[in-house]
């Protein structure tokens, strides 16, 4: 697997916070419980999509096995390093941070405290760093079907993405969902276009933070201003800016890393589907390994064939997605798994 899929982001920052003032209290805990700490980036913990998803993990492992888990919030980049030191300093046994922009203060943390469990969200080393363990997800393959999608169900035949900061988490996902609607393109011989992001130049639309919704909202707007009627930020808090947009015009709109039906229900009629990234999943994983003993550094890769990414369900749309169009859906979700479609070749990178 590649370690390009130092996979995407929506941040979230952390605030030195009384800690159960935030997170829910723990159930009785036994004396040896594993202590968890999540560090999250600068999008919040009610993000409803990148942290919050990554601490549905935590606290899924609280009520099943039984763990201690807190978390912190950033405000800024500074926070990283500060907050990881709060849980070093209580002798937490794992901490888990929470989006690409910590990779370094992984790293040094990491190196300096040897006998810590470290699982760090949408990342990964090279070379390996032996108790870290990198959470990445090959969202492309998601994000294809998307684009396969909204290729299939545009009326406007003019599509858009665009994205928080233009690192690889976020591009990670416009690179999947251009790379669809190409090969849509190619099994229709039609010529549905992109805004907002060229994957062979590398030039995209960026708002710069994954915090206003106004950028989002102007973003968006400017997007169907050009034709598209179909449109998937990749920006986190962002995003909702960018739905109330598509709601206030009518258009449809794909959700990233969770499921936005569920998280973002304000805006339900115009959701499309969702690509999404099972981080919760891969967190719960990760702290399972480490309370039977199992836990080493690596990297673990999410993808279709093992369930770690996916796309949400068409909800409100599923009787508007033609039974053709979820067909072939099925039958590229398998070639992307068998590695039939080469994503990268596709995009002429």
């Amino acid at each position: 697997m590649r370690l390009s899929l130092h996979r995407l982001v929506v941040l979230a920052v952390i605030v030195p916070v009384v800690l159960g003032a935030l997170a829910p209290a723990s159930p009785a805990l036994a004396a040896q419980a594993l202590r968890v700490g999540m560090v999250t980036d600068m999008g919040g913990i009610d993000d409803k999509s990148f942290n919050a998803t990554s601490w549905a993990g935590v606290a899924r492992a609280i009520r099943e096995l039984k763990i201690e888990g807190r978390y912190l919030e950033s405000q800024q980049q500074a926070d990283y390093a500060k907050n990881i030191q709060e849980f070093i300093s209580q002798k937490y046994d794992m901490i888990i941070t929470v989006g690409f922009l910590l990779g370094d203060a992984t790293k040094e943390f990491a190196l300096k405290n040897p006998g810590t469990k470290f699982a760090i969200v949408d990342f990964a080393y090279d070379p390996v760093i032996p108790n870290v363990l990198g959470l990445t997800f090959a969202t492309d393959e998601a994000a294809f079907l998307a684009g396969y999608l909204a290729a299939g169900m545009t009326k406007t035949k003019i599509v858009a993405t665009f994205g928080g900061i233009p690192i690889p988490p976020v591009t990670i996902f416009m690179d999947g969902f251009e790379a669809g609607v190409k090969y849509y393109n190619q099994v229709h011989k039609t010529n549905v276009r992109v805004l907002g992001w060229n994957a062979k130049t590398g030039k995209g639309s960026f708002v710069g933070n994954f915090e206003s919704t106004d950028d989002g909202r102007r973003t968006a707007e400017a997007l169907f201003d050009e034709g598209a009627d179909i449109i998937m930020p990749v920006a986190g808090p962002v995003g909702l800016g960018a739905a109330a947009a598509a709601k206030a015009r009518n258009k449809m709109f794909i959700g990233v890393d969770t499921d936005w039906y569920v998280s973002a229900p304000e805006f339900k009629e115009i959701y499309l589907t969702s690509v999404m990234k099972n981080m919760d999943n891969a967190v719960f994983d990760a702290i399972k390994l480490a309370q039977e003993g199992k836990f080493k550094g690596g990297v673990y890769v999410g993808t279709l064939a093992n369930g770690g990414v996916g796309i949400a369900p068409f909800h409100e749309y599923d009787n508007k997605v033609p039974a053709w169009l979820k067909r072939e859906l099925d039958e590229v979700k398998q070639k992307l798994i068998r590695g039939e479609i080469n994503i990268n070749a596709i995009l002429g990178k």
